[in-house]
């Protein structure tokens, strides 16, 4: 006999998140959408993601990674819709560095890429422990004269201190960048692999060796992963994704190994803005990333 809920329902990823502050994975929401150099409403990202959650199941048969037991506190949004970048940071500091006491992973639902700067700063006020992996297509290099941007994330941190051995970019295209932010990125010693590069070796290889570099240097590691990384035909919904860029599988591929390394403390993913998603596509792969960066803690 069929059990009738069994047809009209599932145990989906959205049924992983609980408010019970115990869990050892927590999410939360960065609605950062001020600040941006191509405006727009990222700032809609952390609640389509958690509705495209729903159309996640929690089992992975290729696998055979099941979800089910695993649970996921779920800490809300940050009150940030309304504060440019630099208003931004002591919130979400103190959101975030909170969650990182408790919990050996967090993920961060953005939001632009200016919370990157935040995130890193709530794993290690110093700066001096920490190491930041970046799967972006754009070094985010951009100088800060003009103000906090999603262009500048990384300039920003290394202006506050943080040591360019510590940075590592991956992902990054052809035509999408300044030779200045490039010669930045020599001069800072940071380690850089481009698209072409990750193609040849495979995305997940090349983080697992930047990984692996990081995780000599430093105690803790954050990681961004910005979503315009992926090829713009299957990423429409990310202003700054380019043709040219990486295959959405390989960056679940890239999550779940990344998420599986005992250092890496927290993630983020941003540039998605639902206002320029087509059918869906960039909410479900928010969500599909979601789900493989808790199938690589549940390896740990």
């Amino acid at each position: 006999m069929t059990n009738d809920s069994d047809c009209r329902s599932w145990f989906s990823a959205a049924d992983l998140l609980t408010n019970d502050a115990s869990a050892p994975v927590a999410l939360a929401g960065a609605p950062m959408g001020l600040g941006s150099i191509t405006p727009g409403r990222c700032h809609e990202a952390p609640a389509a993601a958690r509705a495209a959650m729903k159309r996640m199941s929690v089992y992975d048969l290729e696998t055979e990674t099941d979800l089910s037991t695993l649970r996921v506190f779920d800490a809300g949004d940050a009150d940030i819709a309304d504060l440019d970048p630099a208003a931004s940071l002591a919130p979400l500091v103190a959101m975030l560095s909170s969650l990182a006491k408790t919990h050996p992973l967090t993920i961060v639902l953005g939001g632009n890429n200016a919370i990157t700067r935040p995130c890193v700063h709530a794993l290690d006020p110093t700066l001096q422990r920490v190491g930041v992996l970046t799967l972006d297509a754009h070094f985010d290099l951009r100088d800060t004269d003009c103000g906090l941007t999603n262009g500048n994330p990384i300039q920003a941190l290394l202006l506050d201190g943080l040591p360019g051995a510590h940075i590592a970019q991956i992902g990054l295209l052809p035509f999408a960048n300044t030779k200045k932010a490039h010669e930045k990125a020599k001069t800072a010693g940071i380690y850089v692999a481009t698209a072409a590069a990750c193609r040849s070796q495979g995305l997940a290889a090349i983080a697992a060796n930047a990984l692996e570099r990081l995780a000599s240097r430093c105690d803790v590691i954050h990681v961004d992963f910005d979503i315009d990384v992926i090829e713009r035909a299957a990423m429409p919904g990310a202003p700054g994704a380019r043709p040219g860029g990486l295959p959405v599988q390989d960056f679940f591929d890239a999550a779940r190994l990344i998420c599986a390394h005992p250092k890496v403390r927290s993630v983020d993913l941003t540039e998605f803005d639902p206002s320029l998603d087509v059918a869906a596509i960039g909410a479900l792969t928010a969500a599909r990333w979601t789900c493989e960066a808790l199938a690589g803690f549940q390896r740990r």
